[in-house]
């Protein structure tokens, strides 16, 4: 055991955690001020009802279980986490571990539980504003069971789109996801598009402007998903080494190229620089860069940002000429900016990649991967959410969700105006 590698990951699980808090101040600043504690609330049912369905099964079916036709594991092997904890002489409870692991086994529960927290979370951009709290939260447990552990399995443990996995191997190279490009990023757009064209527009999309009620949250939102990102990238080194510095490093050089590729071709098209550019940059190239931190040099990284940058700007306007209604532009961000990342990498990478080692087949089996994670993300989320649109509806009415939605769902508000008025005139009186 190291205690120093112990530390590290106990810490990268925290800041992963926070990620999802992020993602709330994140989307909660730029929906419209009467349905911001919901988009609040959207994030922590993601928090709690995946801490739960992680404990009772998820874990198993994504890293326990044995290996069911390389999609999931058995949920039986690790059910209540009982492979990984022991109670000791003392009555206290630890962790079972072996000689092939430096650091306490359970830890490896905590810091991809977040993983899994902060992967549903980023659905809720694509719906926010009209749909009911109760049925996001039976999807959430839903999804994780069905689509997320499933989809970790198949990247991260061995099954059908890991290193050592059917198209890895029969492609001859070996797909590459450092922390998440497929598993989290394309996953979780994907999905958000599925349930988008399932659960329908909101009212005035299209038609009225539907603007950020308060753009310092969502810069709050970015810096802190900036922050929680070390533990997300740096942290899947699973070592506190010199893999994790640099994954760190590369990190932070794509993040700011991205934003500089974001502000500049917003300046470009419409002559501002923005605030609410600036913290989308950020976002779009965080997730570029998550699939490819540790095997793209400095320069890759920055270059893989720019695009980045420039391309999910881009993206996020098709929205409008399409006519799908992803509020909060999670296609446009983690959508194309994971899909880039992950394909980059077949350019990118380091010894393999077409331009460093002159090999197409990195490409290929990048290219394969992204598109297969596409297809399984479709499928199963789109069975969950027209299933739920069919037994418990997804929308709250129309009349709630003009009136606004944290009063039909969560029964307060986020700003007393009428109070803040109603003192106003009293103190001037």
């Amino acid at each position: 055991m190291d205690s120093g590698n112990a530390a590290w990951m106990l810490i990268s699980a925290s800041l992963v955690f926070l990620m999802t808090p992020g993602v709330a101040f994140f989307y909660g600043g730029m929906v419209r001020a009467k349905a911001v504690l919901n988009m609040l609330m959207l994030s922590t049912a993601a928090l709690v009802v995946t801490g739960v369905v992680w404990t009772f099964w998820g874990w198993s079916i994504a890293y326990a279980g044995n290996d069911i036709g390389g999609i999931f594991g058995d949920p039986g092997t690790g059910f209540l986490l009982h492979d990984v904890i022991q109670v000791n002489d003392d009555g206290v409870y630890t962790s079972i571990d072996t000689n092939a692991t430096t650091y306490p086994h359970i830890i490896d529960v905590a810091f991809q539980v977040t993983f899994a927290m902060i992967t549903v979370a980023l659905i809720t951009g694509a719906i926010a504003e009209r749909v009911k709290f109760s049925t996001w939260m039976l999807f959430v447990a839903l999804w994780i069971t069905f689509d997320y552990a499933p989809m970790a399995h198949m990247v991260w443990n061995g099954g059908l789109l890991s290193p050592d996995g059917a198209i890895s191997q029969w492609i001859g190279a070996a797909a590459h996801d450092f922390a998440g490009g497929t598993v989290v990023h394309i996953n979780a757009a994907t999905a958000a598009l599925v349930t988008v064209l399932i659960i329908g527009k909101r009212k005035g999309f299209g038609k009225e402007p539907i603007k950020p009620h308060n753009v310092p949250f969502v810069m709050l939102g970015a810096f802190l998903l900036w922050f929680g990102w070390f533990g997300f990238n740096a942290g899947s080194a699973f070592a506190a080494n010199g893999t994790a510095g640099y994954a760190w490093v590369s990190t932070t050089a794509a993040t700011s190229a991205a934003t500089l590729g974001w502000l500049f071709t917003e300046r470009i098209r419409t002559g501002h620089f923005t605030a609410i550019g600036a913290a989308s940059g950020m976002v779009a190239g965080l997730v570029c860069i998550t699939p490819a931190a540790d095997v793209v040099s400095p320069l890759a990284a920055m270059i893989m940002g720019v695009i980045a940058g420039i391309a999910t700007c881009c993206a996020c306007s098709l929205k409008f000429k399409l006519g799908y209604d992803d509020s909060l532009d999670v296609v446009g961000v983690h959508g194309v900016g994971g899909f880039l990342g992950t394909v980059m990498l077949g350019f990118f990478m380091a010894n393999t990649g077409l331009f460093e080692g002159g090999d197409w087949r990195q490409l290929a089996v990048q290219l394969v991967v992204a598109l297969l994670a596409i297809v399984y993300s479709a499928v199963i989320t789109g069975i969950i959410a027209f299933a739920l649109e069919k037994t418990m509806g997804w929308r709250v009415s129309e009349r709630d969700e003009v009136m606004g939605i944290d009063m039909a769902d969560q029964g307060e508000r986020a700003y007393d105006f009428a109070g803040m008025s109603t003192a106003i005139l009293k103190e001037v009186k």
